[in-house]
């Protein structure tokens, strides 16, 4: 303390309090438990899931694009890849346009798969945000857009 019994922000600064920790104590609180949605009845992790959900957006892209869309990084994106591939939920090929890059698409049977787990996904969303008002959530989205812009800036 100072010599006033004032705290300094060394003194008074709890994690708990602290917005980005609390935002990432939420994403994985969240994450995890939209994660029981698909973890026991597809055997497959969070990354595989994201990886899965990257695809559905855009059939036959890359790892690379893969990435920007998941915010997962090269090695966990890879990893969640050739899992994804040892099931038989995704292939890789050779890409048309450019042979040194592969680009990635859901087997038959991956697409089933995600056909299942986008509908459970969104009864999920819709059971968490059922504590929200429409305007609460449109505040939320609101807000999630400028964290977003902000935190790119710095």
């Amino acid at each position: 303390m100072m010599k006033d019994d004032t705290p300094t922000d060394l003194e008074s600064f709890y994690l708990e309090d602290f917005i980005p920790y609390r935002l990432a104590v939420i994403t994985k609180a969240v994450s995890t438990a939209f994660s029981k949605t698909y973890a026991e009845r597809f055997d497959i992790t969070i990354p595989q899931w994201r990886v899965m959900a990257a695809i559905g957006r855009e059939p036959n892209c890359s790892a690379s694009s893969i990435v920007k869309y998941t915010v997962l990084d090269k090695v966990q994106v890879s990893r969640a890849v050739s899992g994804l591939i040892e099931m038989g939920h995704v292939e890789r090929r050779s890409d048309e346009k450019d042979r040194r890059n592969s680009v990635l698409s859901f087997t038959e049977q991956g697409r089933g798969v995600y056909e299942q787990i986008v509908p459970a996904g969104r009864a999920f969303e819709e059971r968490l945000m059922a504590v929200m008002s429409s305007q609460d959530i449109d505040e939320l989205d609101r807000l999630l857009d400028k964290l977003m812009a902000q935190a790119k800036e710095l």
